[in-house]
């Protein structure tokens, strides 16, 4: 029998569904697009079915999101928080929290079918079993929102003859049972709960009282945009803001090896302390990250900042603030300020105006840059002669409440270097290094202390004055916690007077004498204060809460390390490196001051053919037209205004090699190869260069060769980025291009070190590396493009390119015995050995080897940094406002 039901004739949700669904037993629903056709589902009478709910719908997920159950998670999650459920009305939050029982109860089942495959589900529909054990199915023009049985103009069909019903139900099944149909993510279901519950503090000042660190965390674009926070991260966060809560404030250095996000760790805590209090907060980073931090923080966390240019501030919209002087660097027109090192290195005016300012916090990323001078085997005794950037930082430390430094390599061949960080934050800090007069503040003793090379002295007093100067918090154990107890004394409290001892009961001295046997290595402030988590530890240990590794692992396979797979190069390119090569001697003659200049020719032709001719053309020109694309490469000031003779004829010698063969840099067959025969064009891949010149001439290339129509993005700085297609270069934003990979409609991407930071591929799968850099750090940077949270594969592939016979081949050959061991000791080559490839280049081959042989053979300490812990913020019901995060941050110093 056949029953027609109009919204214009009457209620269809209380005529039709409800009446049928009234004691059900089974209920199978073809709906239509997730995100609303859940919601609409969960508003029909549901709860006196007895039996199961089974709901097959329609997605924006493509065929690539499905294939495995973690990539559809990641795809669904950003598709549903796309839709900002968290702005529905309040009149939604009833049928949130009943949607959430019914999934997290398991009565009702969800899967997703990808709209790539199924275009949009129109053909709704269902097979209801009702109470009798009779069947009946509908078919209808139901729109797919949670008022559409109720507002808007419906027409349905009722049917309940057997050869409707199997024809509903065998279209439902062949949907059901589709391989690319797959469950509702675990997200969506936790974070449907979350909504069911959802309140919002009327203000930054009420939101203080509690300070919870994920009210204006959780609804942010990283976690509604992108991928969320992985543990170690939200670990970090939530014990920086705790520490900042507190009277001495936070004081750590991050120390995370690359790749694992500082970064966002950084950032997050940035703009929790600014929340929490009324000062300003100073972010300190290398020239070239200015921007690629604002830009991060703006995209993933809506936090507005301002950059000081050197003239004047810059704000996230790019809205300049002219100023005064360098006096106006005081005047930053919102919360948080950035400001490149360059300023502090180069002793800058405006560097002396900001130790006048108190700040909430102050950030310094890539930390390890603050040395000091006098670095060597057995001179930790020695009073520092430090650096002018260790120098700002011992004068302005005591004027931030919360002091947070970053570096992969806190040590980068000497123990003391991890020490002068740690004197750094413990200046004005008790809680860290304790008082002028702790054990702990004399580097040499301290440092034997700490790596187990000395023991506590056996006198009681002078064991307690290691002990109590500062004191470890109650949360280093029961030990601690029973002595602070005794002496009746708070975490707040750093440390406690000598004639505390005499106040200990015996059970206590007891306790004191036995921890004394391993005081120095695992109760040291070295542990307390460096946060450090590497990927070995992250991918291979279980958390509890998941039964599943900390980090999905993904393994790196390596090509172009053997020397088999170094790039043979033509006679006449051969000739042309090495009439380079005596240009740069010459150079360096008359220039012994810089390394950069002498060996700058060097090291863009080791990028690409096309580098090195256009540098030549520049050094015979106007040096200005040098392209400074990345910071190491910034052209100093004492370039030469003219070359010698003996110079401009080397120089010319070279270009005439170039000019007169008409070969193809040969790393071009060698990519080409890589794309087109290894397919790695079908995985996608992202190419990196130093150099926009090397990227500009690759991406040519081979829009010229590859198939027709094949979409070649360049992700560069300035005005530089676009899409190249059929040879037509068209300008795009850089958000653009990493949205067009996201979607899937570009496999192929060329980018420069200066732009790719925050440059999230999970969605590609091979990396090329056109060029070494000189900075070994640059390696681990762009490999962290794609080995990170979200990628979908479990080994990404790496090629490593490199000309035979070149400084960098000659480099490799020279630490390829001990890169490895390097890399496991650091957990990255440490930048300090960015020296050897200038020696190299020089001809200072024993120099490079003294450098070389001076990296310790073993890691000076055992790191024990490895903690983390469960921060559920996902479940954080109560939030701070978008607006309100917002308006607070806009104010400015």
């Amino acid at each position: 029998m056949i029953n027609r039901f109009s919204s214009r004739r009457t209620k269809l949700d209380q005529t039709f569904l409800n009446q049928r669904l009234q004691g059900a037993q089974t209920y199978d629903r073809i709906a239509g697009y997730f995100r609303s056709s859940i919601l609409e589902v969960a508003g029909e009478s549901l709860e006196s079915i007895t039996g199961q709910i089974r709901v097959i719908c329609n997605s924006d997920l493509n065929v690539q999101d499905v294939d495995t159950a973690k990539a559809a998670n990641y795809a669904m999650r950003r598709e549903w928080c796309a839709a900002e459920p968290e702005n529905y009305n309040e009149k939604a939050k009833p049928r949130f929290a009943r949607l959430y029982q019914f999934l997290r109860s398991g009565k009702m089942q969800v899967k997703v079918l990808p709209r790539e495959k199924f275009g949009l589900v129109h053909g709704k529909a269902g097979v209801i079993t009702t109470a009798n054990g009779a069947k009946t199915c509908f078919m209808g023009s139901t729109n797919e929102t949670y008022d559409a049985w109720k507002l808007h103009y419906e027409l349905v069909w009722e049917d309940n003859s057997p050869e409707a019903i199997q024809w509903v139900q065998e279209e439902f099944d062949a949907l059901w049972h589709h391989p690319l149909a797959v469950n509702l993510a675990d997200f969506v279901i936790e974070d449907i709960g979350r909504l069911s519950q959802r309140s919002v503090f009327p203000s930054v000042e009420v939101w203080r009282e509690e300070a919870d660190p994920g009210a204006p965390i959780i609804e942010t674009p990283v976690y509604r945009q992108e991928y969320g926070l992985w543990a170690h991260q939200k670990y970090f966060v939530t014990l920086a803001f705790e520490a900042h809560k507190s009277p001495h404030g936070a004081r750590f250095v991050l120390a995370d090896m690359v790749g694992l996000g500082k970064t966002m760790q950084l950032a997050l805590s940035a703009m929790l302390m600014a929340l929490y209090g009324d000062k300003p907060v100073l972010i300190l980073v290398p020239k070239p990250l200015l921007w690629q931090w604002q830009e991060e923080m703006l995209n993933l966390l809506e936090m507005p900042s301002a950059v000081w240019n050197g003239k004047q501030w810059v704000d996230e919209n790019g809205l300049e603030y002219p100023a005064a002087g360098a006096m106006g660097i005081k005047k930053c027109p919102r919360r948080v300020g950035i400001v490149s090192q360059g300023l502090i290195t180069n002793k800058s005016e405006a560097a002396n105006y900001l130790k006048q300012i108190n700040y909430e916090c102050i950030i310094v990323d890539e930390a390890h840059r603050a040395r000091r001078a006098n670095l060597g085997l057995d001179r930790e005794a020695e009073k520092p002669t430090p650096n002018n950037l260790l120098s700002f930082l011992c004068a302005i430390a005591p004027r931030a409440k919360s002091l947070l430094l970053a570096t992969a390599t806190p040590v980068q061949m000497y123990p003391v270097e991890a020490w002068d960080l740690l004197n750094v934050l413990s200046i004005n800090n008790e809680a860290v290094l304790g008082t002028d007069w702790s054990n702990w503040r004399r580097a040499d003793e301290a440092l034997l202390m700490a790596m187990g090379q000395a023991e506590l002295p056996e006198d009681d007093q002078d064991r307690w004055r290691w002990i109590r100067n500062p004191l470890p918090p109650a949360s280093e154990g029961i030990d601690f916690k029973n002595i602070r107890r005794t002496l009746k004394v708070a975490d707040e409290v750093a440390v406690v007077p000598g004639d505390s001892w005499n106040k200990l009961r015996n059970p206590d001295k007891d306790r004191i004498r036995r921890l004394a046997r391993d005081f120095g290595p695992h109760h040291n402030p070295f542990i307390r204060h460096i946060v450090r988590r590497t990927r070995d530890y992250l991918e291979n240990t279980i958390d509890p809460e998941t039964n599943e590794p900390y980090l999905k692992p993904v393994r790196v396979k390596l090509y172009g390390e053997t020397n088999q797979e170094s790039i043979s190069l033509p006679l006449y390119l051969r000739d042309a490196y090495t009439i380079a090569e005596e240009f740069c001697d010459l150079l360096g003659q008359r220039m012994k001051g810089s390394g950069f200049l002498r060996t700058l020719l060097l090291r863009r032709v080791g990028s690409t053919i096309c580098a090195g001719m256009n540098t030549a053309k520049s050094m015979l020109g106007a040096w200005e037209d040098i392209e400074e694309e990345d910071d190491e490469d910034a052209i100093p000031d004492d370039r030469p205004k003219s070359l010698t003779p003996s110079e401009r004829d080397k120089l010319e010698q070279f270009l005439d090699k170039l000019e007169a063969n008409q070969e193809d840099d040969p790393k071009y067959e060698v990519v080409r190869h890589l794309l087109v025969e290894e397919d790695w064009l079908e995985s996608g891949c992202i190419i990196f260069s130093q150099y926009f010149d090397s990227v500009r001439w690759l991406a040519d290339q081979l829009s010229r060769d590859l198939p027709k129509g094949e979409v070649i993005g360049i992700y560069a700085g300035g005005q530089k980025s676009g899409v190249l297609v059929n040879g037509v270069f068209s300008r795009q934003e850089r958000e653009s291009l990493k949205q067009m990979v996201r979607r899937g409609e570009m496999r192929l991407l060329l980018g420069t070190d200066a732009a790719s930071e925050g440059l999230n591929l999970q969605r590609l799968g091979t990396l090329i590396n056109l060029d070494l850099p000189w900075n070994p750090t640059r390696l681990e940077q762009r490999k962290g493009r794609i080995q990170r949270i979200g990628q979908l594969r479990d080994v990404v592939q790496i090629y490593n390119m490199r000309y035979r016979g070149s400084v960098e081949d000659r480099v490799h050959e020279l630490l390829s015995d001990r890169l490895e061991a390097i890399h496991q000791l650091f957990g990255q080559i440490p930048d300090v050995l960015e020296d050897v490839w200038v020696q190299v280049a020089q001809g200072k081959l024993e120099e490079a080897k003294q450098t070389i042989n001076a990296v310790p053979q073993k890691h000076p300490f055992e790191f024990k940094y490895h903690q983390v812990k469960k921060v559920p913020w996902e479940s954080c019901a109560t939030v701070l406002s978008a607006r309100d995060r917002k308006q607070h941050l806009l104010q400015g110093w």
